[in-house]
């Protein structure tokens, strides 16, 4: 376990130093919107860390492929919706609370705040990237490794194509203050969780047929568990109910992450 190890201490580096980096760009954007973006692309350049230390096999072909597929895809998005929607709402009144409470310039409050706490979760979530392409046993996909690389490509099209369509619906001046309850959206209030999901637990397929690979399981069960009980559907609908008239009643009769049927007929179109 020793290489191992010794990979996993190069690649806790690596993410240290992108997110130092970050914060240090932040302090000219005086904005820390953009590490979001950055929490995407460090997942590939954890991926590619690891393949630089870990001999060249088809799965880890496979997993750096994937993993910059999933940091591409969110790195974009995100850097598209700060240059489109500004500095995220949720950063603001949370450094300036820091500012109040605790006499904290932005740079302190930005690190603390936000370096601190995402760079050991970028970390903790990349470990499939990571564990799955040591050591060198089981180089070659079996079905395990087949059928992830097939759930984690649903999960990155699908959380893409529930981004797309919200995104659209948002861009049309008559939806303004309603609720999206078409596509993919009519089946579940958070289609792009599910994607999310099944992406890492896709992941870990692919990373458990190797012995390493195993003890990642921590990663798709933690983003789980922060989607459905932490800062994912909590957070999001505590906001939902109070600005939006009527989202309770989609709440009641929509599944929360897994697609489903609407519980009432004839509501969601």
């Amino acid at each position: 376990m020793e290489p191992v190890l010794f990979v996993l201490i190069i690649n806790a580096a690596v993410v240290a130093a992108g997110f130092l980096v970050m914060w240090l760009f932040c302090q000219f954007t005086r904005d820390c919107t953009p590490i979001d973006a950055y929490w995407g692309i460090g997942m590939g350049v954890v991926a590619t860390s690891t393949f630089l230390q870990a001999p060249e096999t088809q799965r880890n072909w496979v997993l750096l492929v994937l993993g910059w597929l999933w940091a591409v895809r969110l790195g974009a998005y995100m850097l598209w919706r700060w240059r489109d929607h500004g500095a995220d709402r949720r950063y603001t009144p949370m450094l300036e609370k820091a500012k109040k409470k605790r006499g904290w310039g932005f740079a302190m409050a930005s690190m603390m705040l936000v370096i601190v706490p995402q760079a050991p979760l970028q970390f903790l979530i990349s470990l499939p990237l990571q564990l799955g392409q040591l050591p060198a046993e089981a180089p070659v996909l079996g079905p395990l490794g087949t059928a992830g690389i097939c759930v984690a490509v649903f999960g990155v099209f699908y959380e893409t194509l529930a981004d797309v369509q919200l995104t659209a619906f948002r861009k049309n001046p008559a939806n303004k203050g309603g609720i999206m309850q078409s596509g993919l959206w009519r089946y579940s209030r958070h289609p792009n969780y599910f994607g999310e999901a099944c992406f890492w637990w896709g992941l870990f397929l692919i990373a458990a047929e190797t012995s390493p690979g195993l003890f990642s399981i921590i990663s798709p069960l933690f983003l789980s568990w922060t989607l459905v009980k932490w800062s994912g559907l909590p957070t999001m609908e505590y906001r939902m109910r109070k600005e939006k008239q009527g989202y309770q009643e989609y709440l009641d009769s929509t599944s929360a992450i897994i697609p489903m049927p609407s519980r009432k007929r004839g509501y969601v179109s």
